[in-house]
C-alpha cells in the first residue's frame, strides 16, 4: 500500500456523506476512513445536538479538527479534519431558520487555505409546488438565496459539497422522463441548481470525471428491496469547485459500496482529491 504524505502535504482529499444520523452510524466511519483516508469529511443528517457530538470516537479516526452544528433529530452538519480549520463567522443565515443546514470553514492547505463549505439543502417535500407544499417553497427559497450569494462573491480556491438534493442532469437519475415530477428533477430545481453553480462559477468535479452522458448516482432508496438489481438511484451529493481549482483535480471517488453497509444510510459517500 502506498504511503500517505505527512498531514498538510500532498493532494488533498475531501470526502462528503450524507450519514443519517453520525451517532447511529459511528462505526462506519472507520469504513469510511478504511477506504477513502480522507484529509476533511464533510458530513450531513447529523441529527445530533452540538453537546452530544461523538467528538471522542472521531478524534480516534485521526480527525484532531472538528466544527459542528447540529441540532435534535434531524438536519445538521459537520466537517471533521486532519487539518488545521477555521470557522467561518459571516456566512448567511439561510431563510432565517437557524435550521442547520450549513458550515463554513477554512482548510490549511498548500498554496494557501481552502474555503470550503458543506450544504444540507432541504429534501422539499413530496409534492413540487411550492403552494400546495411550503417545504418545496423553502427548499426553491434556499437556492435562490445561495445562488444570490455566490454571484455576489466568485469563488476562489474554495470547494462546496454536500447533498444539494437535487439531481440537476439528464442521467443523473435512473430515468429522466419518470422523474420529471418528482422532487429533486423538476424542471424548476434543476434550472435553479445549475443557475447557482453558473453564477457562483463553480465546476462541478464528479462530472469533471465522468462524462455528462454517463449514468451516476450517490443515492439509493430504502424502499427499494434490492437497490443493486433496480438500480434507481439519484446524484443528490455533490462536490463543486471553484475555476481556480479545477485543473489541481486529481481523482474522484463514489463509494458505491457503502450503500451495502451493515445500518447503512440511503447516500454513498464522494471523495475528491485536489493538488492545489
Amino acid at each position: 500500500m502506498p504511503r500517505r504524505a505527512a498531514a498538510g502535504r500532498g493532494p488533498l482529499r475531501i470526502a462528503t456523506w450524507n450519514i443519517n444520523s453520525v451517532r447511529l452510524r459511528l462505526p462506519l466511519l472507520k469504513d469510511l476512513v478504511a477506504a477513502l483516508a480522507p484529509d476533511v469529511l464533510c458530513l450531513q443528517e447529523t441529527k445530533c445536538p452540538d453537546d452530544l457530538f461523538p467528538h471522542e470516537g472521531i478524534a480516534e479516526l485521526g480527525f484532531a479538527h472538528r466544527l459542528v452544528r447540529g441540532m435534535k433529530g434531524y438536519n445538521g452538519v459537520a466537517v471533521l479534519s486532519k487539518r488545521p480549520l477555521l470557522l467561518r463567522e459571516d456566512d448567511p443565515d439561510w431563510c432565517g431558520k437557524g435550521d442547520c443546514r450549513h458550515l463554513g470553514v477554512s482548510v490549511d492547505a498548500p498554496g494557501g487555505p481552502i474555503e470550503l463549505h458543506n450544504f444540507y439543502i432541504p429534501a422539499g417535500g413530496d409534492i413540487p409546488d411550492r403552494e400546495k407544499n411550503p417545504k418545496f417553497g423553502h427548499k426553491l427559497d434556499f437556492v435562490a438565496e445561495a445562488t444570490a450569494w455566490s454571484a455576489a462573491r466568485p469563488a476562489r480556491r474554495a470547494v462546496l459539497v454536500g447533498d444539494l438534493n437535487i439531481a440537476p442532469l439528464e442521467h443523473d437519475v435512473w430515468s429522466h422522463k419518470q422523474l420529471l415530477d418528482v422532487v429533486s428533477h423538476t424542471p424548476v430545481e434543476t434550472t435553479a441548481l445549475t443557475a447557482w453553480q453558473a453564477k457562483g462559477g463553480w465546476h462541478d468535479a464528479l462530472r469533471h470525471f465522468v462524462p455528462a452522458d454517463q449514468k451516476l448516482y450517490t443515492w439509493w432508496s430504502y424502499r427499494a428491496a434490492d437497490w443493486r438489481a433496480s438500480d434507481r438511484g439519484r446524484r443528490l451529493d455533490h462536490v463543486w469547485v471553484s475555476d481556480d481549482l479545477a485543473g489541481a483535480l486529481t481523482r474522484h471517488v463514489v463509494l458505491k459500496g457503502a450503500r451495502d453497509w451493515e445500518k447503512a444510510s440511503d447516500h454513498v459517500p464522494v471523495m475528491v482529491e485536489i493538488a492545489p
